[in-house]
């Protein structure tokens, strides 16, 4: 068994680090949209619009049922056969898109059942006032789900930025496609990899800590 070329692999490092921006800036340009796209689909399925709920039941399903990268080759192979003004689309934008519907799908639901958990007296409290479901939702409700939701939603922006290593199946030349790259052209695929997911492993850890103070923030605030 050969020993790990440890100077190869501190080498690689500042290689692989200087495609991190792209990786972060796809899961949280991802994110931002799924957060918005899920808040709203969380919305309609507490209120059940007619029709509408169907479509939205579908949605989840859909992208709940279906592995991402499955989503990520529809949109970059599939919808520019069908549709003309998506065959410009590329391997950035396409992951985007698939990391917003497949983690929207999930979010949704999060947010639904945290919104469901608000005590009923906080939705009596403001009908009584007069608001309406909008300003009910928007000041009431959504603000106390908010906190509730907080840690399972970056959880689901851990997944994000782990997902976004599909994208080097679209040609995209992220933290996975730098490496495969770096690793085909020196076959020491066992330390590029080692490296690679050092470096996801510390940007997960990261997040892991700012949620736990993030959780012990939002649980002294309501506590006040």
């Amino acid at each position: 068994m050969s020993a790990l070329d440890f100077g190869y692999m501190w080498s690689l490092v500042p290689i692989l680090l200087s495609y991190v921006p792209l990786t972060l800036f796809m899961a949280l340009v991802g994110m931002a949209f799924a957060l918005v796209l899920a808040s709203a689909m969380a919305v309609e399925r507490v209120f059940r619009v007619p029709v509408l709920d169907h479509f939205v039941r579908l949605f989840i399903s859909f992208f709940r049922g279906t592995p991402l990268l499955v989503q990520l080759f529809l949109f970059y192979y599939g919808l520019p056969q069908v549709l003309s003004f998506m065959s410009g689309i590329n391997g950035v934008s396409a992951t985007i898109m698939g990391l917003t519907l497949h983690f929207s799908a999930y979010m949704a639901e999060s947010i639904r059942a945290a919104i469901m958990g608000v005590d009923r007296s906080q939705w009596e409290a403001a009908q009584a006032v007069g608001m309406t479901q909008g300003q009910m939702m928007r000041q009431i409700i959504l603000p106390q789900a908010a906190r509730v939701a907080a840690p399972t939603l970056v959880n689901y922006f851990i997944d994000m930025i782990k997902g976004t290593s599909l994208a080097f199946t679209l040609g995209v030349t992220e933290l996975m496609g730098a490496t495969q790259k770096e690793a085909a052209g020196s076959f020491l695929y066992f330390e590029a990899f080692l490296v690679v997911a050092a470096i996801y492993w510390i940007m997960v850890e990261a997040l892991a800590f700012g949620q736990r103070h993030l959780e012990v923030y939002l649980n002294k605030a309501h506590a006040r």
